[in-house]
């Protein structure tokens, strides 16, 4: 268990830097399209966006010029994230934290107060937290899990592009991270990983320091999505909040159904079949980009923005 710390200082913010793509409107009851959102289907190859041409219309993530009007957005997306978590039995105790880099001052990020229940948490009871692990902002409840900001300080230091980090200690997660290996590419839903997954073998016990944290963000490296935290859990990172939450809840479903066709294969006395690399680069190249990741959360998030 991570120890709290709780304080109540001020920020001081630097100043607005460039922005890059998010998602929809800033309140997290509702859903609005920018209208400078475009279809994907004649984008070339963009290395930078992890974007390439795909065979359907999909809008883009719309863009804010202003940076506060953009960290009210994505403080409204980040509390439909611990929403949909809770909904589907991610949340495990007090353990487990989603953060979003702020992008007001990017040296911050914003985060779930430790102890305030993922079902009903708003926008208005997250946290902002400094880079020395101060809270320097945010809701009545300024308590901070400890394990948070040493895990995610080190990854938003490492992926600076890395908008949202999501990390909980979900069921079949944490059974497959025993094993200490990476998913095998059996299925069209694993192929978003293909090339992207990386496993972290050096578990310490909770992260109360530094040095364990710094072996997650080393172990993720500098394009992975997906890093397998061995006998602790998953942790994906996305440039918006809904493409981290889609990587995250595919990787959870994947393990799950490795672990099933793994157990199914043991009693055939066979291996389960593998998806062949060109296909699952090609696969990859469709299903895998950042902007199919936020396209593909959007019913899951809208669903959620929807309910009272």
């Amino acid at each position: 268990m991570s120890a709290p710390v709780s304080t109540t200082q001020t920020s001081t913010t630097a100043a607005p830097q460039v922005l890059r793509l998010s998602d929809h409107d800033d309140d997290d009851n509702t859903v609005k399209q920018d209208s400078s959102s475009s279809g994907n289907r004649d984008r070339k190859d963009d290395k930078t966006n992890n974007a390439v041409s795909v065979p359907w219309d999909i809008p883009s993530p719309p863009t804010f010029q202003d940076p506060h009007e953009y960290r009210a957005h994505l403080k409204g997306r980040l509390a439909l994230a611990f929403r949909i978590f809770a909904k589907y039995g991610y949340d495990e105790g007090v353990a487990g934290h989603i953060t979003v880099k702020d992008p007001v001052d990017p040296t911050c990020f914003w985060v779930n107060p430790f102890g305030v229940s993922w079902a009903r948490l708003q926008a208005s009871d997250l946290i902002l937290v400094n880079s020395q692990g101060t809270v320097v902002a945010g809701g009545p409840v300024r308590r901070l899990n400890t394990g948070a900001f040493m895990i995610h300080h080190a990854v938003h230091t490492a992926r600076p592009e890395a908008t949202c980090v999501a990390h909980s200690h979900t069921i079949y997660g944490r059974a497959f991270s025993a094993l200490g290996r990476k998913l095998d590419i059996i299925t069209q839903d694993s192929c978003v990983f293909y090339n992207h997954q990386s496993v972290q073998s050096d578990f310490t016990g909770s992260a109360l320091e530094l040095g364990p944290g710094q072996a997650v963000a080393d172990a993720l490296g500098p394009e992975n999505k997906l890093v397998i935290l061995q006998n602790h859990g998953l942790l994906t990172v996305g440039r918006t909040v809904e493409s981290a939450v889609f990587w995250f809840m595919s990787a959870e479903k994947c393990c799950q159904s490795q672990l099933a066709a793994d157990a199914a294969a043991r009693g055939r006395d066979q291996e389960t079949i593998k998806v062949r690399h060109e296909d699952a680069k090609r696969a990859f190249e469709t299903v895998g980009t950042e902007d199919m990741g936020w396209f593909s959360a959007m019913p899951t998030f809208d669903d959620m923005a929807r309910v009272a």
